[in-house]
């Protein structure tokens, strides 16, 4: 099992803890497409955690809008959580093209131009 600290050594990047109201885009089992409000829960350059009503399946491709900037990125399932008592889902999703700071925020490791 790996440690807290081989866990922070394998990140790329920070994380912050930060709540960003987010739509996501993706399809359904049989094809139809999804347009499902959601929250991300801590983000990083590369990534976030997702609270989600519904579990994508793992590794597949989702869409994601902030709803602050309203900017649009393609994402990757890399994780899903169990389901909490009010019946979300945490995913671990990964940015596919991160070409700049799709979250907004400056993160701690980054310093002032």
């Amino acid at each position: 099992m790996a440690t807290a600290r081989a866990m922070v050594e394998r990140r790329r990047a920070s994380r912050v803890l930060i709540r960003i109201p987010i739509k996501i885009f993706s399809n359904d089992m049989q094809g139809q497409p999804l347009d499902t409000p959601a929250e991300a829960i801590a983000v990083s350059r590369y990534g976030a955690l997702l609270r989600v009503p519904y579990s994508p399946a793992l590794g597949s491709q989702i869409e994601i809008l902030n709803g602050h900037s309203q900017e649009t990125r393609e994402f990757r399932v890399v994780r899903i959580g169990k389901t909490d008592s009010d019946g979300l889902f945490e995913l671990g999703v990964e940015i596919l093209y991160p070409m700049r700071n799709f979250w907004g925020i400056q993160f701690p490791d980054e310093f002032p131009a």
